[in-house]
């Protein structure tokens, strides 16, 4: 632990803590876990208010109890699906959110969930006990998951929203909006303003409608007739969204967005896009006069992996598209991700 790590920590403390994790039998990513007892060490230091402690020390924990829920399941796709509590099973909404889960599922996608009753409940019925996961919050009206995630103990409780966001987003490849209120709506800009500014990987985002409904209509409206003529955001910024009342347009919406796009890593300045077949010089080519605007310097270039990929054995197999992405350009990402998708070389299925 260096001095930016522990700050005023005295060194035998320091040193205590060191051996209290060797005790513990801590090896693997040992320099994370002393940062983090540090910091607890130093929130103690530091006087800190006792509810500020209690956040703290409960944001902490359930984190890590969400973490084990999601770990047996790392290598799966996931997607969330966000909706109103208030849907009832009757609700054409209901069997949108359920149809979409279930073909959802059965292409190998397990379905994450806000696991309270409505939407959620029908995505989780849709998805099945075993292709559902949920995340749950406390609250005094909606204390307990739905009977689908509920059923295998696959949920865990929150007690903020903010963590519970959090593990809703960070473990998802694609995400479906269904009609909903405040919550939902709140869940909804967090995702497109994570994609907008870059502090989230590209995904899917699809905003689904009942057959012939309008909920995302009006506010595809709303941002054209307001939010692009006043500038507050850029031209093309909503086209990220997919706005649809068709469960199969959903479903090729999120599952094809990975269709020849596997991944991507940063390592230094440059922006490496793991991919599933390796293009053709000519694709590549097409690719820069396409993308020009989105490269810092130099140009898009077909390559292996790298010497910090090749070190970590991070997915070393698979070809990459490797570039000196324009910093302020993050959030058009999609864009090229997109184009990879439907590139010649790409695969078929």
């Amino acid at each position: 632990m260096g001095q930016s790590d522990t700050g005023t920590i005295p060194h035998p403390v320091t040193e205590e803590l060191r051996a209290t994790m060797a005790a513990a039998g801590i090896s693997h990513d040992a320099d994370l876990i002393a940062r983090i007892l540090a910091t607890g060490i130093g929130l103690g230091l530091d006087d800190t208010d006792r509810l500020d402690l209690k956040i703290t020390s409960a944001a902490l924990s359930e984190m890590r109890a969400a973490f084990r829920l999601f770990a047996p399941y790392r290598g799966i796709p996931k997607v969330t699906i966000f909706g109103s509590a208030r849907t009832r099973s009757e609700d054409q909404l209901y069997r949108q959110a359920s149809e979409t889960a279930a073909v959802l599922a059965e292409r190998g996608w397990m379905v994450v969930t806000g696991a309270g009753p409505g939407i959620m409940e029908a995505a989780a019925e849709g998805a099945g006990p075993h292709h559902s996961l949920g995340v749950s919050i406390r609250l005094p009206f909606e204390e307990r998951p739905n009977a689908i995630v509920g059923a295998n103990a696959r949920n865990v409780a929150m007690k903020y929203f903010f963590t519970r966001k959090l593990m809703l987003v960070k473990e998802s490849a694609g995400f479906v909006c269904v009609p909903g209120g405040f919550g939902t709506l709140d869940e909804m800009f967090e995702l497109l303003t994570l994609q907008q500014t870059g502090k989230a990987d590209p995904t899917p985002i699809v905003l689904l409608d009942a057959p012939g409904g309008t909920f995302w209509a009006g506010l595809q409206r709303f941002v054209d007739d307001h939010l692009l003529p006043s500038g507050v955001i850029s031209k093309g910024d909503f086209d990220r969204v997919l706005v649809t009342d068709s469960v199969e347009a959903a479903v090729d919406e999120i599952t094809g967005f990975y269709r020849n796009y596997d991944s991507l890593r940063w390592v230094g300045k440059r922006l490496v896009l793991r991919l599933k077949a390796e293009p053709t010089e000519a694709e590549v080519d097409e690719l820069n006069e396409r993308f020009a605007d989105l490269v810092a310097e130099g140009r898009i270039e077909s390559r292996g992996a790298l010497t910090a990929e090749r070190e970590d054995d991070d997915a070393v197999a698979l070809p990459r598209l490797v570039l000196r992405l324009n910093q302020f350009r993050v959030g058009d990402l999609y864009r090229l991700i997109r184009a990879v998708n439907a590139l010649g070389s790409a695969p078929r299925d």
